[in-house]
């Protein structure tokens, strides 16, 4: 399998089916996904996965499979979704609970970040995050964001401050 984008100590890749089990310990997972409303059940990520990796194949974007390198183990997601048509991309980021705390996300953000600015038609990214959870907050401000005020997300029924990066 080809990385997409490589860090220090990461790779960025495109999910496969045999990442199901990897999938379980950050979007499976109770705790990881709470401030986001909530996990994805168990039976529904193969679809997922098989969905990000349609994205990658139709739009050029998508979100990767986070590889350590030094384990080669799937720790967690980044990349973005595309749902909108203006040049805009959702940057998205979720790490196994045994992975927080390591910079792994700031590293991957970083390497999502250049894998926006080197694709045709993203001019800007951007990312929320619950305002409880500091750590992420913190992410997209080491990272280049600019806090833009809060917004109101359906999908977490919450106001988060809302961030941007032009690409």
């Amino acid at each position: 399998m080809n990385n997409l984008a490589e860090t220090e100590r990461l790779a960025l890749r495109d999910f496969t089916l045999a990442d199901v089990q990897a999938a379980r310990e950050f979007w499976g997972d109770e705790e990881v996904m709470k401030a986001s409303g909530g996990a994805t059940p168990h039976s529904a990520l193969p679809q997922v996965l098989a969905g990000y990796r349609k994205c990658q194949l139709e739009k050029g974007l998508s979100v990767y499979a986070v590889v350590e390198k030094s384990t080669g183990e799937v720790i967690g997601a980044a990349g973005f979704n595309l749902t909108e048509s203006d040049g805009r991309a959702e940057l998205i980021y979720h790490f196994s609970r045994n992975s927080w705390g390591k910079g792994y996300a700031t590293e991957a953000v970083g390497a999502c970040i250049e894998l926006a600015r080197q694709h045709r038609g993203t001019d800007l990214v951007h990312a929320s995050a619950d305002p409880a959870n500091q750590g992420s907050l913190r992410i997209l401000e080491k990272t280049g964001f600019c806090y833009k005020g809060m917004k109101w997300f359906d999908d977490t029924q919450q106001h988060e401050p809302y961030y941007e990066l032009p690409v």
